[in-house]
């Protein structure tokens, strides 16, 4: 067999994820699934008007940021799934996300690497990331969750470093990506979380003021303070009165130009630090709430065996029995052996200490936190909440692997199934054309429809 060194390994593996990410860009030239909230999102930092959503702004303001480098202006309406877009302007909003899910798989090699993977193991981890249908789906759109993952799992990647090198600035770096996690949605505090658990744990061993200094500046200041200035620039341009004022009080509507109390003497206006806690709150309040449905919503418990894929978009011009549609639904060889491998290895270490399996177990803790918390949850949820659990367990598939006899020849064996699969359902993600029969014969569950 041959074996490949770190530079070919990488080589392919970008080479790989530039080619998934990239083909057919910018198809279709029509508005998909939720890029009808944040195309709105995005356009209110040009005309300047305030817009409330659940989720903080880091991910809306880098893209708003990035359009602006191409003379990007909020001339499309993003009203409904479907709506053709004029010119090719919009190009500039999906670019960033496709990018990010382009640096993901290079990001997940590396944390493999840095993790003690075998090379072979680790390149097998970027690629099945990279062959992943419903993360190549979620990233070729106007969405955050590319973002929120990059960041992420790149926050973890510094930690990883940090502790090998023991060098402060990857520290630093951890932070700052810790902290755009967070910014992105609150769920990318789990990665800044793990950081700092292990952290404590070591810290508690061996007690030092140099640790304790790191753990406030780097796993708290730092992050929080990247967080609050996010929303500092958020203000400063949402500074006219919008759709979002009915969401917030009298006092934070008055510091809008041209709101309801905007010039009454009677209210005092919010400084940003009060505007931040008030909106940190209305989000917390709007999350927990929520009370809206989707048809194609799902429950927790269903993700592991990818229950219900989510519909993005048709082509509602086509007049044929044939068909043009996206779906965000996984790569199910990738998806049902990573379910089974977490499974096998939270069995596998009941019995056993704990202590002593360190690198399963952080595997296992980052997948659980990931996904236990939306057991909690009561508003709707979707497939795409499972993603950054289904990298973990994709990564406890490949260290099962690692770790079994004849290792090489099982990672050829499942990259080249997982080609295949992925070509196959390819059509699904691309929006490519599809004839109807080929069509059903994609939808191996009467859940999938």
């Amino acid at each position: 067999m041959v074996v490949m060194s770190r530079k070919t390994s990488l080589i392919i593996l970008i080479l790989t994820s530039l080619a998934v990410h990239f083909a057919f860009f910018g198809h279709p030239k029509e508005t998909v699934f939720d890029e009808v909230h944040f195309g709105k999102f995005v356009s209110a930092y040009y005309t300047h008007e305030y817009y409330f959503d659940i989720h903080p702004p880091g991910g809306k303001l880098i893209i708003a940021g990035f359009a602006k480098l191409f003379n990007f202006s909020p001339e499309y309406s993003f009203a409904e799934i479907g709506q053709q877009f004029p010119d090719h302007k919009y190009l500039a909003l999906r670019f960033l996300p496709s990018l990010a899910g382009t640096l993901l798989p290079i990001v997940i090699y590396l944390l493999a690497l840095g993790l003690g993977f075998s090379l072979m193991a680790s390149f097998s981890a970027g690629m099945l990331v990279a062959l992943e249908n419903a993360l190549l789906t979620q990233s070729r759109y106007l969405l955050l969750d590319p973002f929120l993952l990059l960041f992420g799992f790149s926050a973890l990647l510094f930690y990883v470093i940090y502790r090998r090198t023991n060098r402060l600035p990857y520290l630093f770096l951890m932070a700052i990506a810790g902290g755009l996690a967070m910014s992105i949605k609150w769920t990318g505090l789990t990665f800044l979380g793990m950081a700092g658990v292990i952290e404590l744990w070591n810290t508690a061993r061996t007690i030092s003021l140099k640790r304790i200094i790191n753990l406030i500046i780097y796993f708290t200041l730092t992050p929080l303070v990247l967080y609050f200035a996010i929303f500092t620039i958020h203000f400063s341009l949402l500074k006219n009165s919008g759709n979002g004022d009915a969401f917030m009080t009298p006092e934070f509507q008055s510091t809008l130009n041209n709101s309801s109390y905007s010039s009454d003497p009677t209210i005092k206006p919010l400084n940003d630090f009060q505007k931040f806690i008030e909106l940190n709150k209305e989000m917390y309040t709007a999350n927990k709430t929520l009370t809206a449905t989707h048809p194609y919503s799902s429950k927790w418990y269903t993700w592991p065996l990818m229950i219900r894929p989510i519909y993005y978009w048709n082509n509602a011009s086509n007049i044929t029995p044939d068909q043009e549609k996206i779906y965000l639904i996984g790569n199910p060889l990738i998806w049902w052996a990573s379910s089974v491998a977490v499974l096998y290895l939270l069995l596998s270490l009941f019995g056993r200490n704990f202590l002593k399996e360190k690198l399963p177990l952080l595997l296992l803790a980052g997948y659980l936190i990931n996904f236990l918390p939306f057991i909690g949850i009561g508003r709707v949820m979707f497939l795409y909440h499972y993603l950054s659990s289904l990298i973990f367990a994709i990564l406890i598939l490949v260290y099962l692997i690692d770790t079994s006899h004849r290792p090489k020849t099982k990672f050829l064996v499942l990259i080249l199934l997982a080609i295949s699969t992925f070509v196959y359902f390819a059509p699904l993600s691309y929006g490519l054309h599809l004839e109807a029969k080929s069509f059903q014969n994609h939808l191996w569950l009467k859940t999938w429809q």
